[in-house]
């Protein structure tokens, strides 16, 4: 298998003003259009929480455009960890989690 075409499966954390900007339809409509799957959902402590899994350059992508955000996103911090229990878990299209 090519270095491109490997899955890779992430756990992302996104904090700073990431709820009520748009954020978790952002990520959703971005990750589709990356060809991703996986979900997102608000965190009660104000950050947002998404699970992305696909081709390792798209996840990376995916995670550098989390980084800006929608443009009435302001975000401190964008972390990702390695997720790839949770790959097989995964529908094909990205979905909303609700708030945890």
């Amino acid at each position: 298998m090519a270095p491109a075409a490997r899955v890779k499966t992430v756990r992302a954390r996104i904090n700073g003003r990431v709820q009520g900007v748009w954020f978790r339809a952002w990520t959703a409509e971005t990750a589709q259009s990356l060809g991703l799957c996986g979900w997102v959902r608000n965190r009660r402590d104000g950050s947002v929480e998404a699970v992305i899994s696909g081709a390792a350059a798209s996840v990376d992508a995916m995670i550098a455009a989390c980084h800006d955000g929608p443009p009435l996103a302001r975000v401190v911090a964008a972390h990702a960890t390695p997720a790839d229990d949770e790959a097989d878990a995964l529908d094909r299209e990205f979905s909303y989690r609700p708030t945890l």
